[in-house]
């Protein structure tokens, strides 16, 4: 057997390729943005939406200021297509879905496009890398998106922090949203709860009820997170009246030192007088804490 590695795989041609092309300057405004130039024309009809596009929410409000500016300035920046797989004769688009409806509803006839030859896998990421980047996802289309990279083309969690600049406790966090309800979700979609309720619903014993309850009351995320507390926390019981915390020797103590060092968090150990058995007791602050010990677990298999 060889002891050769395969070396692991980037995302597609690689993030400098696919940002050429997509040619993306969040920081400007459309004034600002310099046009690139339409490989050619395309009438508004030889264009299909992409069935894998991340984003799937297009409100009627910020279609129409876009159709809006498009009636007045053009198109600056042309939509990225491919020739479409099944279709001859059509183009699917790969950046900029909504430049595309909002020219539908300027009632233009013809739209400039970029042609380029690109995979299914190129497709996805260009996609991804758009919206991500104009953040305009939410965050269950932004965890979709990055599943998608995950279990379509192989991609692991690192693998993508690295190439779109995110931390690897952000793509884990997002990821984590998708276990939730479907209705939960439709709420993070719609933009009646933000991210971070969201992430306080995924350990929730009935996150359509609270999801509801914080909805209702207008909780903020700190007060979210307070609920979630009371919920989850058995309720206090009187200490008895041997506690082994006050027999603890100083060995017992320096261990819960050295394990809290090494973890960067709060250890307890009871070890009960004359047993050999006890409890480890780990104490995290924040999920972010939680995926670092997960990793770090995971590293020792």
């Amino acid at each position: 057997m060889s002891d050769k590695k395969e070396p692991r795989r980037g995302l597609g041609r690689g993030l400098s390729a696919l940002m050429s092309d997509v040619d993306i300057q969040p920081t400007q405004s459309a004034e600002e943005t310099t046009p690139k130039t339409p490989d050619r024309l395309v009438p508004i009809e030889k264009l299909v939406p992409n069935k894998d596009q991340p984003r799937r929410s297009f409100t009627p409000e910020q279609l129409q200021e876009l159709s809006d500016s498009i009636r007045t300035k053009g198109i600056i920046q042309p939509i990225i297509v491919r020739p479409a797989p099944a279709e001859d004769g059509q183009y699917e688009i790969v950046a900029g879905e909504r430049r595309w409806r909002a020219a539908q509803l300027a009632q233009l006839h013809e739209v400039p496009v970029l042609i380029r030859e690109l995979s299914d896998q190129e497709t996805l990421e260009i996609a991804i890398i758009e919206n991500i980047q104009r953040a305009d996802l939410n965050a269950i289309e932004e965890a979709a998106g990055y599943k998608q990279l995950m279990y379509r083309f192989g991609h692991t969690q690192e693998k993508i922090a690295e190439a779109l600049g995110k931390s690897r406790s952000h793509i884990a966090n997002l990821l984590r949203l998708l276990n939730l309800p479907d209705g939960v979700q439709e709420h993070v979609r719609n933009g009646e709860l933000s991210a971070g309720h969201a992430r306080t619903l995924v350990t929730a014993r009935d996150p359509d009820r609270m999801a509801e309850e914080i909805m209702r009351k207008k909780l903020s995320v700190r007060q979210a997170e307070a609920l979630l507390r009371a919920e989850t926390q058995p309720p206090q019981r009187k200490a008895p009246a041997a506690s082994y915390e006050m027999d603890k020797d100083a060995d017992t103590k320096a261990l819960e030192g050295d394990i809290s060092a090494a973890l960067g968090m709060k250890v307890s150990i009871a070890h009960a007088p004359g047993k050999e058995s006890g409890k480890l007791t780990i104490s995290y602050e924040s999920f972010e804490e939680l995926d670092s010990l997960c990793m770090i677990l995971s590293a020792t298999r």
